[in-house]
């Protein structure tokens, strides 16, 4: 038996409970979670609007492990290896897989799990964490690479003026990326004191206070301040728009914010700008291990979302608190801690 926080429905905080022992199939791992990071879209999933995890679930796929147990027939890891994985497994023979884009395999399935003692991971998805990061550095490559695919997508040009709706984990990342790749200037949008404070740290130029969500204007719309691409990394209803209105003719918004409701636009809105809208999905294998290199190489900036640390016990507090409490930023989850 192992402990796990699950998912049981929404309003409900997580649970902490015992769950039998896993164990690999062909072609996964069995890891001990040393850290998990918890992600905004587990907090879309539990709170009852749009698409709900079903009961039972076991969130988080943001985590690093040790490998306890290899799967039958793998070769490429031992007992002992500390890895980072994608959160999903495809056949790992298909055109898509054996390009490192397994978000696209047909077989797709998502690994969760991270909120536990111990968790399932494919093979053909690990990396091993380089000796010289941490277990809460690996926590972060996932998140990182989320916001390198989403902004490589935009085709950043030096010297572009770029917008970040969210000063999250994902807007801080999202602003880590396009200062790297050469964005002239990369404002914020956010209204709580903390995360300006961190994006500010992180290299912001300017952050702005957020409008109203059905405020789809965003006024004042000035043409002196309009930007060749916007990043969307909020998530709520409403920001999309908002984001058309601050874009320049023919310019690109990024929906990173993985919105799990419906939402609108004025389309003559985005029509007047010819704004071109992307909507990424995950990232692939070649971007999850370039943030990570990164990462290895001495990039300090991402290490500045991390502002907690709790155990298992700790988890459905922090977790709920997250949905209301903007001062925290990235928390991680220590399965093996234990609550003071």
């Amino acid at each position: 038996m192992y402990r796990a926080a699950i998912f049981e429905r929404a309003g409900q905080p997580l649970a902490i409970t015992e769950l039998a022992d896993l164990a690999p199939s062909e072609g996964q791992l069995l890891v001990k979670v040393h850290r998990c990071g918890i992600c905004g879209s587990d907090l879309h999933m539990t709170q009852g609007h749009g698409y709900t995890a079903p009961a039972g679930t076991v969130l988080g796929h943001e985590f690093t492990g040790e490998v306890v147990e290899v799967g039958k027939g793998e070769t490429s890891f031992r007992t002992g290896d500390v890895v980072v994985a994608m959160p999903v497994s495809g056949c790992g023979s298909c055109g898509a897989c054996l390009t490192g884009e397994p978000a696209y395999c047909a077989n797709i399935s998502y690994l969760f799990g991270g909120y536990a003692e111990f968790a399932l991971v494919s093979a053909h998805t690990a990396t091993l964490l380089p000796s010289r990061l941490s277990a809460a550095d690996g926590a972060l490559t996932e998140p990182l690479a989320v916001a390198l695919h989403g902004v490589a997508m935009a085709g950043i040009a030096a010297g572009d003026r770029v917008l970040v709706q969210g000063a999250g984990p994902i807007g801080l990342a999202a602003l880590f990326w396009a200062r790297t790749m050469g964005a002239g200037i990369v404002d914020m949008v956010e209204g709580a004191p903390a995360r300006v404070g961190l994006a500010l740290k992180m290299g912001a130029h300017g952050v702005r206070a957020p409008q109203p969500p059905g405020d789809q204007q965003f006024h004042p719309v000035d043409p002196a301040v309009l930007y060749d691409v916007v990043i969307e990394c909020v998530g709520r209803p409403g920001i999309l728009g908002q984001s058309i209105a601050q874009l320049r003719p023919r310019g690109t918004i990024v929906s990173l914010g993985y919105c799990f409701m419906a939402d609108t636009i004025v389309p003559a809105l985005a029509g007047g700008r010819e704004a071109k809208l992307l909507f990424p999905q995950l990232y692939t294998m070649r971007e999850f291990r370039w943030a990570l290199e990164v990462l290895e190489r001495g990039a300090v900036e991402p290490r500045e979302m991390l502002t907690q640390t709790v155990s298992l016990d700790e988890l459905p507090a922090a977790f709920e608190g997250l949905r209301g409490n903007p001062d925290q930023c990235k928390v991680v989850v220590d399965p093996s801690g234990y609550a003071e």
